[in-house]
């Protein structure tokens, strides 16, 4: 299970840096990606047993019936390793191995990766797993809700057998099955083509932080409303915007329900959990294509970042469009990144409607875009690399300033941006 060094063919990154990139430039991504997370789980296995944590063997025995696995169906350990919530767990098991601060029972939890391995390669195998809750997730499938809840040990052992049948504290399930008593299974949504079905993970204590994260299962009539919202945005996208179609299908295999607002929808990535969107549950289809178009960007910008040095360290805070807070230019160069797909987007999608908004988006994001991207090159602490990729986005913006737009459209973008301005001054204190 050695990872492999990753980089970007020059090509590549100036695609991405012009803010697209397509199909080629997100295998790429994910590949990197995917040795990230296999980098970030030998480290577990490695700092557990050096460390002699109470379940140490359970990790390393974990670690070989994975090995194991992955000569006869290496693809599916690539998989399952890619898991989006198998990187948050590995990500903050090692931060907290490295800190002595890691619950004793996290490291376990690989012997359930090795079982949904097992479970997906169609391989026998035994493990130990923690219990949380009375219940064992299986990251990738779903979780496992134990016969007795009230009472057990900290590991249960998992036997999985070639069929797909898993027995563990008492419960005999077959995990491909849909729900059945003890078996919760993630669900997933589907476009109308058949070409992105993600996976919804409502489920796994890792999918996401404890802040914002929504508590139980996604309730059956939302889950409806993501599947009547993503079936007019992925077409919306198939049609209009193919490039972003591409990357999604390409780099999102999960969304994982978060918090609303009391209006709209809130949407999040983040770079330890490549390839799942966080999101509240959609007003409609265009909304959820916009987001699309806004969190592939922040994915692929999070994956560059894991290749490439962009920006030397700095502590300096600065005015961001689309913030209530200072950022650090780490922030901002996400920011006006996910802002370039956003204007891209919009940009293309004023073609295909008759109001003013698809126009104001447009014309509001592409300045405060292109207005950042000159923050960032004047701060002096971007690297060659870093540099040459801001510089590339900022061509792209500049053109796009020169395409006329409604005057209506134009004073309301106006007086959107001054208003979020005087609104940060205010709560911010001093200029923006």
């Amino acid at each position: 299970m050695d990872p492999r060094p990753h980089r970007l063919p020059d090509d590549v990154l100036a695609r991405l840096a012009a803010g697209g990139g397509g199909a080629e430039a997100a295998r790429h991504l994910v590949a990197a990606e995917r040795s990230k997370y296999r980098l970030l789980v030998l480290g577990v296995a490695r700092l557990a047993s050096d460390d002699g944590l109470p379940h140490a063997k359970a990790v390393d025995h974990a670690y070989d019936v994975l090995a194991g696995i992955e000569k006869a169906r290496p693809e599916v350990v690539r998989d399952v390793l890619g898991h989006p919530a198998v990187g948050g767990w590995a990500g903050h098991t090692l931060q907290a191995l490295g800190g002595g601060e890691a619950d004793p029972q996290a490291p376990a939890q690989l012997g359930a990766i090795a079982a949904a391995a097992a479970v997906r390669a169609g391989v026998a195998c035994w493990t130990e797993a923690p219990v949380t809750g009375g219940t064992v997730m299986l990251p990738s499938l779903g979780r496992i809700v134990l016969a007795d809840r009230a009472t057990g040990p900290e590991l249960v052992d998992l036997r999985v057998h070639a069929d797909g049948t898993v027995e563990a504290g008492g419960r005999r399930i077959r995990v491909p099955d849909g729900e059945q008593p003890g078996w919760q299974p993630l669900r997933r949504v589907r476009s109308g083509d058949g070409a992105f079905a993600p996976l919804v993970d409502d489920l796994d204590p890792y999918r996401w932080t404890s802040e914002t994260a929504i508590e139980g299962r996604l309730p059956e009539t939302e889950l409806r409303d993501w599947q009547a919202g993503l079936e007019p945005a992925w077409r919306m996208l198939t049609d209009r915007h193919w490039t972003i179609a591409r990357e999604t299908g390409a780099i999102i295999s999960v969304l994982t329900p978060i918090q609303g607002p009391p209006q709209g929808m809130n949407s999040a990535s983040a770079s330890g959990r490549f390839g799942a969107i966080a999101m509240s549950t959609p007003p409609d289809g265009r909304w959820l294509a916009s987001t699309f178009a806004h969190e592939v960007q922040h994915a692929k910008l999070g994956a560059v970042l894991d290749v490439v040095e962009l920006l030397e360290p700095d502590e300096s805070r600065h005015y961001a469009p689309w913030r209530d807070d200072p950022r650090p230019l780490s922030g901002l160069i996400q920011g006006a990144y996910a802002y370039l797909g956003v204007s891209g987007f919009w940009r293309r999608q004023r073609a295909f409607e008759t109001d003013l908004r698809p126009h104001i988006e447009f014309a509001r994001w592409r300045e405060c875009a292109f207005g950042v991207t000159g923050t960032l090159l004047d701060s002096g602490r971007l690297t060659p690399p870093g540099r040459r990729f801001v510089t590339a986005m900022r061509r792209t913006l500049s053109a796009w300033l020169a395409e006329p737009v409604p005057r209506a459209a134009r004073d309301a973008a106006g007086q959107e941006e001054a208003a979020h301005r005087a609104a940060w001054v205010t709560r911010n204190g001093g200029t923006s």
